[in-house]
Parts: structure tokens; sequence; C-alpha cells
């Protein structure tokens, strides 16, 4: 078989088993789904979970993985081209949060895993922030506002974006039984108010020690 053929032909398995524990991962938790499980419901053999994965663990890294590479293929099309920087952060954190709240459940299989398993945690934390940080910097610049900053402030205000739309959209909602809309609401000011602050030329590192995360 032609190594193109084999490449897809690995692809299209690793994207079934990827699907299949997903979905068991979801409905039955990380801890009670079998590699045998998953195997079945993919239509694979369980060894290929180990062959291409190195195990469950390993699988997950991989979901999570795809999901940020999705998630940064489509972040283009999700949202819009804004004329500012205030309504571009505002926007951006409000697809993060409606992003966390649709893959809520998901979420809370890798967060249960993610505190019982420190390489796990740093593992998934590199994915997340390389991938979406990348595209958020690069919407970000260009305005003349954040192509100004330092690269470690820059890469900090991409940071700050993915964190804002993770605690608005599943923690606080999630976690905390937050009404959403109260929760939205929340982020929207802060976002716009350090939009407000960059547009205006007196932001610094030192502002995101100000916003009141825990109001």
């Amino acid at each position: 078989m032609p190594k193109v053929e084999q490449k897809r032909d690995r692809r299209a398995r690793e994207l079934s088993l990827t699907a299949a524990a997903t979905k068991l991962f979801a409905s039955k938790g990380f801890e009670a789904t079998t590699t045998r499980e998953i195997a079945i419901e993919a239509g694979c053999s369980e060894g290929l979970i180990h062959r291409y994965f190195g195990g469950k663990d390993g699988l997950l890294v991989g979901i999570v993985r795809n999901r940020a590479s999705r998630d940064a293929e489509n972040f283009w099309q999700g949202t819009w081209l804004s004329t500012n920087i205030e309504d571009e952060l505002a926007q951006l954190v409000e697809w993060e949060m409606e992003q966390a709240w649709s893959d809520r459940e998901f979420l809370k299989v890798v967060l249960r895993h993610a505190i019982v398993d420190i390489s796990f945690s740093k593992s998934i934390s590199s994915i997340v922030l390389q991938e979406k940080g990348n595209v958020i910097q690069d919407r970000l610049k260009r305005f003349r506002e954040a192509r100004d900053l330092p690269v470690l402030e820059l890469e900090a205000l991409a940071h700050f974006v993915i964190s804002t739309g993770f605690m608005f959209g599943f923690v606080r909602p999630v976690i905390l039984r937050q009404e959403r809309t109260h929760a939205a609401a929340t982020a929207n000011q802060i976002v716009r108010m350090l939009g407000r602050s960059l547009a205006s030329s007196s932001f610094s590192l030192d502002t995101f020690e100000s916003l009141p995360f825990l109001s």
C-alpha cells in the first residue's frame, strides 16, 4: 500500500478512536471506560490505542490536541474582524466562552483527570495555550496597540483571553452555578475595561493584577 494511503488510513482510524473515546469518556467517565470498549465503539483493534497513542492517557491528550487544532481552524470562521481592539477582545472572549460552554461535558472529564495527573495537566495546558494562543495573537496583531506590546505581554494578553473565556464560560456557570448571562456580562465588563486601557496606551502587565476576577 502506498505511504499516502497508509497515512490516510491511520488518520481515519485515529479519528475513529478519538471520536469513540470522546463519547464514552463523556458518558461513563475516563476511569470507568476501558480501552476495549473504545476499540469496539470505534470498530478498531484495541492494540491500535497503544500503538497510536501509548494508551488511554495518550488518547485523551490526543483528543485535546484534535479539539485545539479544530478550534484554531474554525476560529476565523466563527468570528468577524473588528475595527478596534476593544471590540476584538470582547468578541474573542465571547467566542471562548461559547466554546467552553458547548464543550462543558468533555471539559469535566479533562479537569477530573488533570487534577490527579500532573503530566497530563501540563500537556493539555501547553497544547491549548499554544494552539489557541498563536491564533489569538495573530488576530490581535492587526491592531497597533497590540503590535506595540513586548512579545511576552502580547502572549500574556492572548492567554488572558483564553483564561477569561474558560473562567466565565465554564467555571462560573458550570462549577459555581452562576447564571450564564451574569457571568458573560461580568466578563464583558472586564474585557472592555482592558480594551479601553489598551486603546489609551496606558496598558501594562500590572493591569492584569487589578482585574476583578473574583468579584
